[in-house]
């Protein structure tokens, strides 16, 4: 999973398949301790995912290299718990290895563009306020604060 990757590498989101999803789950194991604490594990997620109507959950490869996993929800729905009747930014990971390289921003740059032509107008998330938290990388990306809160996390919006 360390594999050496170009600096000018491409970042896709490729479908979870049987053949990557246990790369896909392990993928959490490379997050240091603080931050395996700020995000889900990929499996929980996945496992979510297939009980939500809602969710949309990709890896995200630079190159042919797996670097980490992005999953949104599209509409509200109380049981899942989110009351968001957009696009929502559930969980975004990029594997300990590949962070601070660009590719968790190509990722969502990507999302950003595909949700563009479905028609959307934003993209919401939250995130946590404990130390290493990632409101620094949503504010890079022209994130804003709702003034809201998600739970208890910081509630912010993306509008393109």
């Amino acid at each position: 999973m360390t594999e050496q990757i170009s600096a000018d590498a491409e970042v896709t989101l490729r479908r979870i398949s049987a053949a990557t999803v246990w790369d896909v789950c392990a993928l959490s194991n490379t997050l240091s301790p603080e931050h395996r604490n700020l995000v889900a594990d990929n499996g929980a997620s996945i496992a979510q995912a297939h009980f939500s109507e809602n969710a949309w959950m990709r890896a995200i490869y630079a190159d042919e290299t797996l670097v980490g996993f992005v999953m949104l929800h599209i509409g509200a729905d109380h049981d899942d718990g989110i009351d968001c009747p957009g696009a929502f930014l559930w969980r975004l990971m990029v594997g300990g290895p590949f962070q601070r390289k660009g590719y968790g921003e190509k990722a969502i740059a990507l999302i950003v563009r595909d949700l563009k032509a479905q028609g959307f107008t934003e993209l919401q998330t939250s995130y946590g306020q404990e130390t290493g938290n990632a409101e620094g990388f949503y504010k890079r990306l022209g994130f804003v604060t709702t003034g809201e809160m998600y739970d208890d996390e910081v509630e912010a919006v993306l509008k393109f």
